[in-house]
């Protein structure tokens, strides 16, 4: 009989591979089959791990193999593996078994027998696998840290060896859980007090004011998270809300802002006397958004179903601050999101940048004088950012940049997410 969290992990990494969800998605789907909390915790672990470190599994599984085999069977032959050089307190006897019945599983019997001696042989020689050397930079660290080859490159050249190196590292370890704490409804203390008292222990967030991050116990089943005190929000992401500045009484608008962490922030910065318009494109999203605003119980905002091209319904009433996460390449999140960094390829950041000037074009006219707008992506890549801004800067005069915010993981521990702070004139 294979292993619950086995089967369930390749049900998930299937569903990835053929496009038709993200990571979380895919957990989320096949974890409602586990009763057991260690076969969701393991469940977890080899669906992230073994996307993670793909590009390390490939390399060794290659020289194994005579031949590329069909997708259903390298998945099975990636897990396995992940297990057999990463969770060495699984016994490999047990790791290469139900990767052969998980091939049949699959509806591949003919190919149980590949299964079983590529595994076999990666385990004979588990002690003596060989490396790409250090002194092959790009080897290195695109192999043994798992990372496309070409985003390597581009952090070598910008950053450095060593700094790219430590980004590859961090990518690869599993990232903490981070709270936004709910500021209509409690301070950051109280919330830290009352998970506490839950058996749930926090620190405060180093760089994000209103956050707290996890060290122990599971936030999300207690009275806490029921009661809408937070929302899960990487740091990082947190940080964008506070470069809005929002003051008591603005009118912001919260463009692309499900689920809703940065409108819990831009309204709480609001006030009583202020208001948030949330939108987003797809209705599922604006649900999504709405029912968390309905869980955090935020007075003061409301949602909006924007059309994906042309004016934006707003003109008639202009906002102090109107805030954009555009949509993005994403590869400032591969630690929490390790699928994004095989899905993406060069020439997607091209194609996000389109998209990314043409909503800030759309956005710009709804800002009042004297009034900014903020531009943000969890991208890390200049393509989408610095570029994006400098070419809108280029056509629009009556706006100037007043800050610029990019953190980066070698530097700063945090997820690759970027800002800039547009003001506009009060002048024409």
């Amino acid at each position: 009989m294979i292993a619950p969290a086995r089967r369930a992990a390749l049900d998930a990494l299937a569903s990835i591979d053929e496009g038709a969800m993200d990571l979380g998605a895919a957990v989320a789907q096949v974890r409602h089959t586990l009763r057991d909390d260690r076969d969701r915790a393991l469940l977890l672990e080899l669906v992230g791990g073994t996307l993670r470190m793909q590009g390390a599994l490939d390399f060794q599984l290659q020289k194994y193999q005579r031949r590329a085999v069909e997708p259903a069977i390298q998945r099975v032959l990636r897990l396995g593996a992940y297990q057999l050089l990463y969770l060495s307190r699984l016994p490999a006897s047990a790791i290469i078994n139900d990767a052969v019945e998980l091939t049949r599983r699959s509806g591949k019997s003919s190919a149980s027998g590949l299964t079983n001696a590529v595994l076999r042989g990666l385990s004979r020689d588990l002690g003596r696998l060989t490396w790409p050397d250090r002194t092959e930079t790009l080897d290195y660290l695109s192999v043994v840290h798992s990372h496309p080859r070409w985003l390597v490159e581009r952090w070598v050249e910008r950053h450095g060896a060593d700094h790219a190196e430590q980004w590859v590292a961090f990518n690869n370890r599993a990232p903490s859980m981070c709270l936004a704490v709910n500021r209509h409804l409690a301070t950051r203390e109280a919330v830290a007090s009352a998970l506490a008292a839950q058996g749930v222990a926090t620190t405060p967030t180093s760089r994000a004011r209103y956050g707290l991050e996890v060290t122990t116990g599971n936030a999300l089943s207690t009275p806490a998270f029921s009661d809408g005190l937070f929302l899960v929000q990487d740091e990082a992401s947190q940080l964008i809300a506070e470069l809005a500045e929002t003051q008591p009484g603005d009118r912001v608008l919260d463009v692309c802002a499900s689920p809703g962490g940065k409108t819990l922030a831009l309204s709480a910065a609001a006030g009583a006397h202020g208001t948030v318009v949330a939108c987003d494109v797809r209705l599922k999203r604006v649900r999504l958004l709405q029912r968390t605003l309905e869980r955090c119980r935020v007075p003061n905002a409301t949602t909006a179903l924007i059309p994906a091209d042309g004016p934006l319904p707003f003109e008639a009433r202009p906002f102090a601050r109107v805030v954009i996460d555009a949509p993005c390449s994403g590869l400032g999140t591969v630690r929490r999101d390790p699928d994004i960094k095989w899905r993406r390829a060069p020439g997607d950041l091209d194609r996000f940048a389109v998209g990314q000037r043409a909503l800030l074009a759309r956005a710009a006219g709804l800002v009042t004088p004297g009034g900014t707008l903020v531009y943000a992506t969890c991208s890390s890549e200049p393509e989408e950012n610095d570029d994006v801004v400098t070419a809108f800067l280029a056509e629009r005069s009556d706006f100037s940049l007043h800050r610029r915010h990019q953190t980066l993981p070698f530097r700063d521990g945090l997820e690759a997410f970027f800002g800039a702070v547009l003001r506009r004139s009060t002048i024409g």
